[in-house]
């Protein structure tokens, strides 16, 4: 086999990585991650600034982390889908479009975002290193999501300077969303194994077959 060959059935898995379709496997994991999104966002507790205090960050990096970057993207865009539609599966029981425009938009349409970075499984010749990996993209992700919500609430809110808005996150909200986050982490990576170990889940080494 010569180079242009080698390089053409190299390149044959990664095609097949990246193109596969989405099965009723994958769509029944995904609803289970809005399912789960739904309940835990119900989990807040009000505040005066009109932005309540949530664990919604712990959710969309759980069930990402767990089921990976593409199901844990469908899942978080089939829960925003629902709640914008009018389900009120949002934080306090809401839903509806205006959402997205609001105060807390920013922190809605940014978890795709975020649910893609934490959902990246590298693979290395370390482990620790893939460890090490997956807390640095979900962090990433967790600081995507702060920056671009609190950028709308800055913008909409005016009553409130860029400079107040993000120096209230970082006390307020991001302390605690950087320990969430690595909860997430830990916990959603021990169970990726184990839905791994149970067939729940196809190994990227599986895939490339």
């Amino acid at each position: 086999m010569n180079s242009t060959e080698s390089k053409d059935a190299a390149a044959v898995p990664a095609r097949r990585l990246t193109t596969r379709s989405v099965t009723t496997h994958d769509l029944v994991l995904a609803s289970m991650a809005a399912a789960v999104l739904t309940i835990v966002s119900q989990i807040s507790l009000p505040m005066p600034t009109g932005v309540p205090i949530t664990i919604q960050v712990f959710g969309i990096t759980l069930v990402s982390v767990i089921l990976g970057w593409r199901i844990g993207l469908l899942g978080t865009l089939v829960y925003i889908f629902l709640g914008v539609v009018g389900l009120p599966i949002f934080a306090n029981f809401r839903g509806g479009p205006s959402l997205l425009v609001d105060f807390t938009g920013g922190y809605i349409w940014s978890w795709p975002f975020m649910s893609i970075l934490c959902g990246l499984h590298v693979k290395t010749s370390n482990k620790h290193r893939d460890t090490a990996l997956l807390f640095l993209f979900s962090l990433a992700g967790l600081a995507v999501n702060e920056f671009l919500g609190g950028l709308q609430w800055a913008l909409l809110a005016g009553n409130m300077t860029i400079k107040g808005v993000f120096l209230y996150s970082m006390t307020a909200f991001v302390p605690k969303d950087i320990v969430l986050t690595i909860l997430a982490v830990i916990i959603g990576s021990q169970m990726h194994r184990l839905f791994l170990r149970a067939g729940f889940l196809s190994s990227p080494s599986a895939s490339r077959r």
